[in-house]
C-alpha cells in the first residue's frame, strides 16, 4: 500500500474510533432498577455520568489524531505512542465503568431512594463496548503511526521539491545585478529573496 493511502487510511480509522468514543459516551450505558419496601425506584446512567474519562479521552484522541498528520518523522511516533496510551484507555475505562459495584455505586449517589431501598437490579447496555471498540481503533491507528508512520507523508509534502537541498546547505551566489532581469528571475526559480539584504 502507498505511503498516503495508508495515512489516510489510518486517518479514517482513527477518526472512527474517536467519533465512536464520543458517540457512546453521551449514551445510556446502566439502568438500576430496586423494587424495595419503598416505592419503586429506576435510575438511568450515561457513559459521561459512569465513567467521564471516556468523554475526555476521545476529545484527545481526535486532537492527538490531527496531531498525527501534521507531524512527521520522530514527532509523528511519538504522538503515535501517545495515541496507543489514549486509546488503551478508553477502552479499559469503558469496560471498568460497567462493573456491578461501580454502576451501583454511581447510582446510589444520585439518589437517596436507592440507598435506602433493598436489592437492586442493573442492566447493562453494550454502548460501553463500542467506547470500548473505538478505543481499541485508536490504538491501533496509533501503533500503525508507530511502525509506519515515518515513510507517510507530511501534509506540506506536496509542496517540497524532492531532493531539495536547504538553503543553508547550498554555496552562496552572486547577487544579481539590479538591472539584468534575466539573473533575476534565475534567482527566484532556485528559490533566492531578491529582497534580502546583503549587507
Amino acid at each position: 500500500m502507498r505511503p498516503r493511502r495508508e495515512r489516510a487510511g489510518a486517518a479514517l480509522a482513527g477518526a472512527a474510533g474517536a467519533a465512536l468514543v464520543l458517540l457512546a459516551g453521551g449514551r445510556q450505558w446502566a439502568a438500576v432498577r430496586a423494587h424495595g419496601a419503598l416505592t419503586p425506584v429506576e435510575q438511568t446512567l450515561t457513559g459521561g455520568e459512569l465513567a467521564g474519562a471516556v468523554t475526555a479521552l476521545g476529545w484527545a484522541g481526535l486532537a492527538a489524531l490531527a496531531a498525527l498528520l501534521a507531524t512527521g518523522g520522530w514527532a509523528r511516533r511519538a504522538v503515535g505512542a501517545l495515541l496507543v496510551l489514549l486509546g488503551a484507555a478508553a477502552a479499559w475505562s469503558a469496560a471498568g465503568a460497567v462493573r456491578h459495584a461501580h454502576v451501583l455505586a454511581v447510582a446510589e449517589e444520585r439518589s437517596a431512594l436507592l440507598r435506602l431501598s433493598g436489592e437492586a437490579a442493573v442492566d447493562v447496555s453494550r454502548w460501553w463496548a463500542v467506547a470500548a471498540a473505538g478505543g481499541a481503533l485508536l490504538a491501533v491507528t496509533g501503533a500503525l503511526a508507530v511502525a509506519r508512520g515515518h515513510r507517510w507523508p507530511g501534509l506540506s509534502a506536496r509542496y517540497e521539491r524532492p531532493g531539495a537541498v536547504p538553503a543553508s546547505a547550498r554555496p552562496a551566489r552572486p547577487a544579481p545585478a539590479a538591472d539584468d532581469p534575466v539573473g533575476l528571475w534565475k534567482s527566484l526559480d532556485r528559490g533566492e529573496d531578491p529582497t534580502a539584504d546583503d549587507g
